[in-house]
């Protein structure tokens, strides 16, 4: 085993006397091609070309001397500390930082970023990027090979942001472009890269907030909100209990795409989206998806509205996680179902429409529960009945999709 692991983060700027201390006594120096290659390497060191990780963690576990790691930005984020800390390889690790690429991205742009999201786009988690840049006013977003600004921009159609893409951070090559987000896949972009996303009014309270990201302490507490909330005279399926046991059941989070279908008022795509959700609300009334709109502006969210019937509507829309169907009935809880999203939510007004819905999500796979579900609100005036709703709630789980 190394008799001593050094991580040095390397943001361009000259090392620190403890970092080149730490690399002139290795044996035993792990990089990327232009790590390697800085003057201050041993000549004498064995050089590992950082691929792997994981790799590269058991080459240095074997290793007798003392080894460095070289890893751009604060390797303690998002970076390979994580990895070669891992119990299985046994290394006592020391760390020397230097300013994360985030950082430096928000410093080049000249931005704060203590309110913003912080995501890694992979191949694997690309989709779920773009699921936080669709809901979240300002993302920061380490990129990989496959999945870059282009990849973004794709994936962001429909919804308006602005790119500022930083590229080569540190480097001779550094350079800073600012476009919108449907002009991204026209270019090329180099690697590696860090894109800040600006969509939506300025997130963060006035003079700073105290948490960093998205305060979820902003807006009016509650999950779901009354009536009032979001202008009155709701429908029977936006009852603010069916609302809950709705919401209850899909569990919105970020990183998730809900589908909100038969939108009405916004009042459940909204309540969603505050739950840090990306939300595509869809009606065939042109007024509800204005209404929507409006509602979600007024409590601060993002969120996309698509005017169309389902559905037909649903066919170029992106994949969803969990979808909520409060409009069309059993056909369109099965052409919900043909997408394959982990969870659906929708109810009945009668039993026979309940049995309908709930045998086709059985065969379609999933795992299905049906309850009846009553409210009574009450005038505490006089305590007696204002207002009685009945229905079924209906919630189906795919088994082979836990995440």
């Amino acid at each position: 085993m190394a008799d001593r692991v050094t991580v040095i983060g390397w943001d361009g700027s000259p090392l620190t006397a403890a970092a080149r201390a730490a690399l002139g006594a290795a044996t035993l120096v792990a990089g990327a091609a232009h790590h390697l290659a800085l003057p201050e390497v041993p000549p004498g060191a064995e050089r590992i070309r950082l691929g792997s990780v994981a790799l590269a963690a058991r080459r240095i576990a074997g290793h007798r001397g003392t080894a460095v790691v070289l890893a751009d930005g604060d390797p303690g984020f998002f970076g390979v500390v994580r990895t070669l800390r891992a119990p299985e390889f046994g290394l006592e690790v020391e760390v020397v930082p230097a300013v994360s690429s985030v950082a430096a991205a928000f410093a080049r742009a000249g931005m704060p970023w203590d309110d913003a999201q912080v995501v890694v786009a992979h191949r694997r988690t690309l989709r779920r990027a773009v699921n936080v840049c669709r809901a979240h006013t300002k993302v920061a977003v380490l990129t990989s090979p496959g999945a870059g600004p282009a990849e973004l921009g794709l994936l962001l159609e429909g919804v308006h942001r602005t790119f500022v893409i930083c590229e080569e951070l540190g480097t001779e090559r550094e350079q800073v472009t600012v476009v919108t987000s449907d002009k991204a896949p026209d270019h090329t972009w180099r690697d590696p890269n860090v894109v800040i996303v600006i969509g939506g009014p300025a997130g963060g309270a006035e003079g700073g907030g105290w948490l960093a990201g998205r305060d979820p302490s902003t807006g009016p507490r509650g999950w779901t909100l009354p009536a009032e909330a979001y202008g009155g005279l709701m429908g029977e399926g936006e009852l603010e209990p069916l609302r809950a046991a709705q919401l209850a059941r899909l569990g919105p989070r970020v990183g998730d795409l809900v589908w909100d279908i038969g939108c009405g008022s916004g009042a459940f795509a909204t309540e969603a989206a505050r739950a840090g959700a990306a939300v595509i609300a869809v009606d065939r009334d042109p007024i509800a998806c204005d209404r929507t709109d409006a509602n979600a502006r007024a409590l601060g969210v993002q969120l996309q509205t698509v005017h169309g019937t389902a559905p037909h509507v649903l066919e170029n829309l992106p994949e969803p996680d969990v979808v909520r169907v409060c409009g069309g009935g059993a056909a369109v809880v099965s052409a919900v179902a043909d997408r394959r999203p982990q969870r659906i939510v929708t109810h009945a007004a009668t039993r026979d429409e309940a049995e309908l819905i709930g045998r086709d999500l059985t065969e379609h796979g999933y795992h299905v529960e049906c309850a009846l579900l009553q409210s009574v609100e009450l005038d505490t005036r006089a305590w007696t009945e204002r207002e009685r709703s009945v229905a079924f709630l209906l919630s189906g789980l795919l088994p082979d999709r836990t995440t």
